[in-house]
């Protein structure tokens, strides 16, 4: 991979995590909780990625299903291909990261016992906000209101919680996500509990805020190579399709969303805590100079336009993300006469996360009926 361009070779090798055997090898059982419009499908990217590169098993989605069972509450043998009621406790998974409504016990029974836990939050004004115009037309809170600040304006007007599994998109969908009452009220010793129990079972909550400051972190802890960790933006919005929300609906998504407030503010907290115990603030900016310079260098080396493009003007099927809501996902062209290795690689990279899936699947179960992938659901 390095000789795709001149750079310099520390760049290629695993940086060693603090009181680390320098003889250590990479991380590769890891269970990923993909919270809902954090950057979780970047992050999904990176991870297919290293799975594919290492030759590890990956816990997929069960026949035609997309997701292991969200929005219902985790059960192994119900949502994960290959993992059977009766059959052996012991059948693990290297890699676990598709949408799932996290149940630990239930996981545990799919991953080893070395397994490190992650997962990635985002500030919930901006959660809130991506989750208006991804799930406009499937959540019945948003459906009757023109706009997130008409929503918020007055949310219990159009916020129904006898509604059930659809609406949860539309308050506390992070909290939902790792398991907990999106609904509950935001009493302190619940709220402290609930944060303490995400504390014991994840060793690591990134930022989507701070994306890039998270795969450094990332890149530590897990003791992997630059290219592992370095992405192009997926699933990323259209400007046109994204709000910018008054500074009154802010501070309404905050009392609205506030386990998600709280939740974010606990682990925005404690991962500057966790970075800045491992790195230097010089060596965080060589870290992120380094890591940025690659982008830019992996950008020119696959993509016609470094700009993301709409699905009209993306020519490649297997690169055409899913259309969903009031939302213009956006996608990518490759550089054409790239050699035949640096075409894999790119592929890879801007491989959006319903066709990843699939291809993996049909590595894992090349028995198995390959997956239908939806591409234009609007």
């Amino acid at each position: 991979m390095a000789g795709f361009l001149h750079v310099d070779i520390k760049m290629f090798t695993p940086i060693k995590a603090q009181n680390s055997s320098r003889d250590s090898p990479p991380v590769t059982n890891i269970m990923f909780l993909k919270t809902h419009k954090t950057a979780s499908s970047t992050m999904l990217n990176i991870l297919y990625r290293f799975s594919e590169s290492h030759n590890l098993s990956v816990a997929l989605p069960k026949d035609s299903m997309f997701h292991l069972g969200y929005p219902w509450l985790f059960v192994a043998h119900f949502y994960v291909e290959g993992m059977e009621q009766n059959g052996p406790q012991n059948h693990h998974f290297n890699v676990m990261c598709n949408h799932l409504r996290f149940n630990f016990p239930e996981v545990q029974k799919v991953m080893a016992n070395d397994t490190f836990y992650l997962s990635i939050i985002r500030n919930p004004v901006f959660q809130l906000e991506s989750s208006f115009i991804y799930y406009k037309k499937y959540s019945p809170a948003f459906r009757r209101v023109k706009s997130l600040d008409q929503f918020l304006a007055d949310p219990w007007k159009y916020y129904n919680v006898s509604v059930g599994l659809k609406n949860v998109y539309a308050r506390n969908n992070m909290w939902f996500d790792f398991g907990f009452d999106n609904n509950a009220q935001a009493e302190a010793g619940y709220v402290h509990r609930c944060l303490s129990e995400v504390e014991r079972q994840f060793q690591l909550v990134l930022i989507a805020d701070y994306f890039d400051e998270s795969l450094v972190l990332l890149r530590r802890r897990l003791r992997w190579q630059l290219d592992d960790v370095v992405s192009f933006k997926l699933n990323v919005r259209s400007q046109r399709t994204i709000s910018r929300l008054t500074p009154e609906s802010q501070e309404r998504a905050k009392s609205w969303c506030e386990l998600d407030w709280q939740l974010y503010q606990h682990f925005n907290r404690t991962f500057w805590a966790q970075l800045y115990a491992e790195v230097s603030p010089r060596q965080l900016r060589e870290e992120l100079a380094q890591l940025r310079a690659r982008r830019r260098e992996l950008t020119t080396l696959c993509l016609q336009d470094p700009e993301p493009k709409n699905t009209t003007q993306i020519k490649d099927q297997n690169l055409l993300p899913y259309q969903s809501g009031d939302a213009e996902i956006l996608g990518y062209n490759l550089r054409q006469g790239l050699d035949n290795a640096t075409l894999h690689f790119c592929q890879r990279m801007a491989m959006p996360e319903l066709q990843y899936m699939a291809h993996l699947y049909s590595l894992q179960f090349p028995d198995k009926p390959p997956k239908n992938i939806p591409l234009r659901k609007k």
